[in-house]
């Protein structure tokens, strides 16, 4: 079955390689959807897309998160990258009617997003053994809550890769890794309805 994909870049804005990621879940069946939370604006480095990130604010980017699906159909699929992943977890978390969370190089437990409880929403989550941008307590909290919730949490680490390995622009060598990564989400997803 084809599920509704909703994508958020990280805080390099929407960089091809978010584009290439969602074409592959495209062509494999998936209706995806990538907004552009920067008005267009893409960086190659981590220092200026964290300005960018910060002259916004999480208050202002998580309202643009939520204005991109405001006329989106409920049964979504949320996924990001990096920031995108808080904002793929936030809206799984506190919008009724998600599918399911696919969080790569991010997540955080329920309680840092203000949830008392994470909702009957399964979660994959990639992320790279030493990212220091990924707390693995974090992660492992999610995991708890989400196993309290009796879903599927499916957590996948990726040793000797970097932040943001999938983008070959940024991060040439670790192609391995992102088609590894490309191949457990594309399952993730068959496997919602199994």
């Amino acid at each position: 079955m084809s599920e509704h994909v909703v994508l958020f870049h990280s805080a390099l804005g929407l960089r091809p390689a978010v584009r290439d990621f969602a074409d592959r879940l495209s062509e494999a069946g998936h209706i995806v959807h990538t907004p552009d939370l920067y008005d267009g604006e893409v960086f190659d480095d981590l220092e200026h897309g964290m300005k960018k990130r910060e002259s916004l604010g999480t208050q202002e980017l998580a309202m643009r998160a939520q204005g991109a699906v405001a006329d989106l159909p409920p049964s979504l699929v949320y996924a990001g990258f990096s920031m995108g992943a808080l904002a793929a977890e936030m809206l799984a978390g506190t919008r009724p009617g998600a599918r399911a969370a696919v969080l790569m190089h991010g997540a955080l437990s329920p309680t840092a997003l203000g949830l008392q409880r994470w909702p009957a929403v399964p979660v994959q989550v990639h992320h790279a053994a030493d990212d220091p941008m990924v707390d693995p307590h974090e992660v492992t909290s999610l995991g708890y809550a989400a196993w309290a919730a009796d879903v599927t949490f499916d957590e996948h680490v990726y040793d000797g890769a970097p932040h943001l390995f999938e983008d070959r622009e940024l991060q040439p060598g670790y192609e391995d890794f992102a088609e590894g990564m490309v191949q457990r989400v594309l399952s993730f997803l068959d496997d919602l309805d199994g």
